[in-house]
């Protein structure tokens, strides 16, 4: 199974509390910190909810 690693690279200042749990919820804790998980839809779809707040990365 191919793993993401997504990790927090702007701050949520001024975003809706709605991505704000986005991002707690993928365990993302403070700036620059990276997360590894499945490329499920599930985490896609948070993904591609704050694209503008994370960088995502292919792992094999």
């Amino acid at each position: 199974m191919a793993q993401l690693k997504i990790t927090w690279k702007k701050s949520w200042i001024g975003c809706p509390e709605s991505q704000r749990r986005i991002i707690k919820s993928l365990g993302l804790h403070r700036l620059n910190h990276s997360v590894i998980h499945g490329d499920t839809p599930s985490i896609r779809g948070m993904v591609n909810k704050v694209p503008h707040l994370v960088i995502v990365e292919a792992i094999e």
